[in-house]
């Protein structure tokens, strides 16, 4: 699997967790170590959790091996490493206080679209505006 397939992968695995906030670096021209970073935010230890193991469970039955993991005794960043791939899930607040996007700020951002929000905003659009009448006594 090449690496845009791989990050395309975990935004959907994130966004089937709930994450949000989801924004991909692109650092191919940047380094050598990755291809890209995915950062995600997540309100609670919890869902942290819940999307590091979405994440790890469904690459591992298609055959991608994590090859290195941190942040699960804490749950407040856990990194999962794919090589190509570096996945960052944060807790809102640990996120904004590392900054990870000003950080690498050379690197092109790509902001990832819940496609179920999408899905709603659009159908959104598209509805018409009803007006009412306005009855005066």
């Amino acid at each position: 699997m090449d690496s845009i397939t791989l990050a395309n992968n975990v935004v959907e695995l994130i966004f089937n967790k709930k994450g949000y906030d989801v924004r991909i670096l692109d650092l191919r021209d940047i380094v050598s170590f990755a291809d890209y970073f995915i950062i995600c935010s997540a309100d609670s230890d919890t869902q942290v959790k819940a999307i590091a193991d979405e994440i790890d469970k469904s690459l591992k039955d298609k055959g991608m091996k994590c090859w290195h993991k941190e942040g699960y005794r804490a749950l407040s960043w856990v990194l999962l490493d794919y090589v190509d791939v570096v996945v960052h899930i944060f807790k809102k607040e640990i996120r904004e206080f590392y900054n990870l996007e000003r950080l690498w700020g050379d690197a092109p951002v790509i902001e990832a679209e819940d496609p179920l929000l999408a899905k709603m905003n659009k159908a959104k659009e598209k509805k018409p505006v009803r007006k009412t009448k306005t009855i005066h006594k």
